[in-house]
């Protein structure tokens, strides 16, 4: 049997684009003589469609592709996921025509609702009386992401006679996924005795992004085939043939966290209707990896690069942004905040001597910031640039951010990347040739918003900070967990709590690129107002 994987980046709510996509790809299997094309799951909708699947006026449409797509086909069998309505609620299916008629429907029966899924608010489980079908002799199984990787239903599945096994897929991005689906999809083909196909999508989707990795496991559980990660791909697989393989490497983690950052970025701003951003240039490496990730994504005709310098922005810090631009080679104006910030602060200081509240502190601070933010949204207005926020997950965990200062923006670039981890991007985008100045790379971080100001002083140094971070956001361990690591007791305690009071400040971030399994948002759901407090 000769199968092609689909590996295409379908588009949430884009039915036509994504019919388009489904009938190309399955034209050129016609032409290939392929026996059978595989799609992703939902690939009519895109994933996740969310809540316009209550949409009458969606459903109807995606019912008339559906139709277009069975009609269209040919004598290779295209097997394509979407939703459907059956009278009793909405499956997630895979379809199965061949020839302008449906051979079959199977409906997932293992619906997630963890993390960034939620498929039990908008589906119906199926009952699986049918996962086997019948294509021109062969038996075909067919199982739908989840089903695949839940064991009481794989070994259900297991006592079925069948000479080959897909499974469509939505599978988001994280850091080292493709070991771990494989791994499984490794398992699962000895335990069916029959090769799995496994197919899942390229691109992103507001906060996640998806990978594809596309792969094929034989009958006793080796790999034949991995299509390549982050791009789109039609391979094919013979399963006739002994001893072939067509496999493309993966990438070392912090090559997928690059490349997922750009996908991220890539399609988030193109799919919202923009081509240009804007990014503020602090001379720090946030700002700098941030800004080097969008010109990858975008080119760098399509960014803009703002140096905002205030009275305590050092001399090192202009001139790394300014070796940044040049190396970049984007766009890039110089808007002083310092008569902004002192207009700001002339307008409170009657109002603050009056409350005898004269003394600056951390006000003052984030007037600088709120300026800053002000600035770029003011450009980003004019010019139809969406705004790039800098911030980093080790920041914006502990509240390390101004709310409406250098928070403010359409995407949060770095959002789910450690501190640590954004200095090993750095080091990882230099690796031909300097990019980002190595100065940036080498001084102490520093907000630069009071004299000799430097993060050290407010927070633990960053490998110590992200390691207790970890341990409590992906570790999910308790204050006396991590500190029998090794962690100071009182220094855990103290960046835990900062961590839950941060709360309401990631409620109003912009969205970013998952890349971790526990990102702020969908992954980690915690209330803004709790009494809980681990002591």
């Amino acid at each position: 049997m000769k199968i092609m994987l689909a590996q295409i980046a379908p588009r949430v709510g884009d039915i036509t684009g994504n019919v388009g996509l489904i009938l190309d790809a399955a034209n050129q299997a016609e032409n290939a003589s392929c026996d059978l094309i595989v799609f992703p799951e939902l690939a009519v909708t895109g994933y996740p469609p969310e809540d316009l699947l209550f949409r009458p006026s969606f459903m109807q449409l995606v019912a008339f592709a559906v139709d277009e797509i069975i009609a269209a086909s040919g004598n290779c069998a295209v097997v394509f996921g979407a939703p459907r309505g059956d009278g009793n609620g909405l499956r997630n299916s895979a379809f199965i025509a061949q020839r302008g008629s449906l051979l079959g429907v199977y409906d997932k029966q293992i619906l997630p609702n963890y993390g960034v899924f939620d498929e039990l608010r908008y589906f119906t489980s199926g009952d699986g009386d049918s996962a086997v079908f019948d294509v021109d002799g062969w038996r075909v199984g067919i199982g739908i992401c989840e089903d695949l990787w839940d064991d009481s239903l794989a070994e259900k599945h297991a006592g079925l006679a069948v000479d080959v096994w897909l499974n469509l897929n939505a599978s988001p991005f994280h850091i080292d996924k493709q070991r771990e689906r494989e791994q499984l999809m490794s398992s699962r083909a000895k335990r069916f005795a029959a090769p799995v196909v496994y197919v899942n999508p390229v691109g992103g989707q507001d906060e996640v992004v998806f990978d594809g990795g596309s792969h094929v496991m034989d009958g006793a559980g080796e790999l034949l085939l991995r299509a390549p990660l982050f791009e789109a791909a039609m391979p094919i697989v013979n399963l006739d043939q002994v001893g072939q393989f067509s496999i493309v490497g993966v990438s070392s983690s912090i090559a997928q966290i690059h490349d997922a950052l750009v996908l991220g970025v890539r399609d988030y701003v193109r799919r919202n209707g923009c081509e240009t951003v804007v990014i503020g240039l602090s001379g720090g490496i946030d700002s700098a990896v941030t800004a080097a990730i969008a010109v990858e994504a975008l080119g760098a005709k399509n960014v803009l690069g703002v140096l905002l310098p205030s009275k305590f922005s050092s001399d090192h810090s202009v001139s790394d942004a300014e070796a940044l631009v040049k190396r970049l080679g984007i766009e890039r104006v110089t808007l002083p905040i310092l008569g902004l910030t002192a207009a700001t602060e002339a307008v409170l200081a009657d109002i603050f001597a009056a409350w005898g509240m004269s003394e600056p502190d951390v006000t003052e601070e984030n007037i600088q910031a709120r300026s800053r933010g002000m600035l770029l949204m003011a450009i980003s207005n004019k010019s139809g640039r969406m705004l790039l926020t800098t911030g980093n997950k080790s920041e914006m965990a502990v509240g390390y951010a101004t709310l409406y200062g250098d928070m403010a923006g359409g995407f949060s670039v770095l959002k789910d990347v450690y501190k640590t981890d954004v200095f090993a991007l750095a080091k990882y985008m230099n690796r031909e040739q300097e990019i980002i100045p190595q100065n940036t790379i080498d001084k102490p971080p520093s907000a630069e918003l009071r004299p000799d100001q430097k993060d050290s002083d407010s927070l633990p140094d960053y490998d110590k900070l992200d390691a207790i971070l970890k341990a409590t956001i992906e570790g999910r361990l308790s204050v006396d967990e991590i500190a029998v690591q090794g962690f100071d007791r009182d220094e855990v305690k103290r960046v835990v709590a900062m961590l839950h009071t941060a709360e309401y400040k990631r409620r109003q971030s912009p969205p970013g690129v998952k890349i971790t399994r526990r990102a702020f948002g969908r992954d980690r759901r915690y209330p803004i107002t709790h009494a809980f407090r681990e002591v």
